[in-house]
Parts: structure tokens; sequence; C-alpha cells
């Protein structure tokens, strides 16, 4: 499979949790099923794939799992709910896949990576929080939470106090190389599923494992220049990205350039909480080298990257 473009596809959590249905192992099955339809065509004309996701509700259920049992099973850091997340959506995504491809006749292997990302534990991100985490409380609960376990908690809108876990840059994936190799042999690989496990290396050398978590969007980007792949391709809850978005004069942008989206996002037209994190991921990939961002909604996945859908951001 060498011969073919490699595409690193980034699906979003809601993917396989959606807001708007009951949130069952056999719904998010079925869930998972239905977002294949751009990868399969992807597979089906050879490009060589690497899927990534993302986990936010799942790892949130994973958070009140862990709050619900305390007192009565160990508690789990951060980090492992992160790579329980990973395997267990990793199976749903691997499984379900397997039985598409079987189904129409595309014999490629797929196989799904606990994968671990390298961040800097001086990263500012590390001391000022900002992703919040699991389920809402009173005040009065994040207050004894704060004294008693440690925690950060900010509220989150009108809904309540969340914990706030730091979000820091990646800059490696420690199985980078194994990625890409089993990638040259023509597997589908599933990787930096929630945006890896979030680690760093200790005085001795060795890896050690953070309380944070990482976007899954710039895990990608990081993902896709390290194994050399021309194309990243962001699937969200829109058809295309826009400029002005929700006012009379919103404007879907379809073929940008690098420059051009960098002066949009200067403009303030990305909110962090949206579609930011996205194009920074974007224009992290592409000046990393990479020939295309293709951002778009599940259905276009295919579409996107042949130009017939979304938003396709591409170097000067």
């Amino acid at each position: 499979m060498t011969g073919h473009k490699t595409a690193v596809i980034a699906l979003g959590g809601n993917a396989i949790t959606q807001p708007d249905i009951e949130d069952t192992i056999a719904n998010q099955f079925a869930n998972t099923r239905t977002s294949l339809d751009g990868v399969v065509q992807l597979a089906r004309e050879g490009y060589n794939l690497v899927m990534s996701h993302g986990n936010g509700p799942q790892v949130g259920n994973a958070i009140l799992r862990v709050e619900l049992a305390r007192d009565k099973a160990p508690i789990l850091p951060l980090g492992v709910c992160v790579a329980d997340t990973e395997g267990g959506m990793g199976y749903m995504i691997a499984q379900s896949l397997r039985n598409r491809l079987r189904a129409e006749g595309i014999h490629r292997p797929v196989v799904t990576i606990i994968t671990q990302m390298l961040v800097d534990p001086r990263d500012p991100a590390i001391d000022n929080p900002t992703k919040y985490i699991g389920q809402f409380y009173t005040e009065d609960e994040a207050q004894k939470f704060t004294t008693a376990r440690g925690w950060r908690m900010k509220e989150d809108g009108d809904r309540g106090w969340r914990r706030v876990v730091p979000s820091p840059m990646p800059y490696h994936t420690i199985e980078a190389e194994t990625i890409k190799t089993l990638v040259s042999a023509g597997a589908i690989v599933i990787a930096g599923g929630g945006g890896g496990i979030p680690v760093y290396i200790d005085k001795n050398g060795d890896y050690e494992g953070i309380d944070a978590v990482i976007d899954k969007d710039l895990a990608s980007a990081v993902i896709g220049a390290e194994i050399g792949a021309e194309i990243l391709s962001i699937l969200t809850d829109v058809d295309r990205v826009a400029i002005n978005y929700g006012q009379p004069d919103q404007k879907d942008l379809g073929r940008v350039t690098l420059s051009e989206i960098k002066k949009y996002h200067a403009e303030g037209h990305f909110p962090p909480g949206s579609m930011g994190p996205k194009i920074d991921a974007a224009i992290k990939f592409l000046e990393d080298g990479g020939e295309m961002v293709a951002i778009t909604s599940l259905n276009n996945a295919g579409k996107a990257i042949h130009g017939e859908a979304g938003t396709r951001i591409v170097p000067d």
C-alpha cells in the first residue's frame, strides 16, 4: 500500500455517542457503524489510513463510574480512564470496520493501538487547566472536592461546577514508528483515541503519566506529521467551516489557503470552545508538511478529500 497517499481520519466523540440518542452500548455500536461510510470509501480506493476518535462523552462516563465506586474499588487516574476508552472504543470501531470491509469484499487488516502522546511538563497549560471533564456539581460540592481531592473546579455556564484539567500541547507520538510500519503494510490503524494518553519524561528518563487530556485533533495532526501522512480529515457536526458563523453575513468556506485560514483565525472567527482547536490542528499539520486538511461532516468524509464537499485547507 506504500504507493498510495496516507490520510488520518479524525472522528469526533459524538460520532459514537450522540447527544439526542440514548447512550447505550447497542446505540454506540450502531452509531459507530453509520460513521464508517467515508472510511470504507477511502479504503476501497486504496488510501493508507489511520483513524483517531474523540472520547469526551465516554471518558466522562468512565470518570463517573470511578466516582460511584469510590471507597469500593481503586481510584483510576485520568490517564488510565483515557486508556480504557481508547481500548473500548477502539474495539467497537475495529469490529464494526472489519465487519463492513468483509461485507464489501475489501481485504484490509484493522488494528487498534493504545497511543501515548508526549507532552512537556513545563507547558503553561499544566498550570492553567481549562478542559471540563466529568459531571456537574453544586458550588458547595465543588469547594469540598477542591479541598478533599485537590481538584480544580470552575463554573461551567449556568449548569453548575465541573472539574477542569490541563490540556497541554502534544509534540511526539510514542508509538509513531509502530503506527507507520502497520500503515505501510496496508493495515488500517486506529490510534490516538481521545487524543492519546498524555505522558512526560521524568528525571530518570522514564515515561510517566500526567493528569491531563489532549485535544484529539491536535494529536491527530502530530500523528499525521510523524508518519508522513499527506491528508488530515477532521470530521465534525457541520458540513463546512464558516466565518461570521451564525450571523446574517455567514460565509461557508470551500477551498482556502493556509495564510487565509490563519488570517481568519487571528480575526477571531473560530472560538476556542468549538472550531478553534480544529483550525489549530489544521495549521499545525500543514506547517509540518501536510498537503491538505479537509473539515466536514461524517457523511462527507470521502467527498471532502476529493474536493466535492466540506472545507479544504491547502498550503500557500
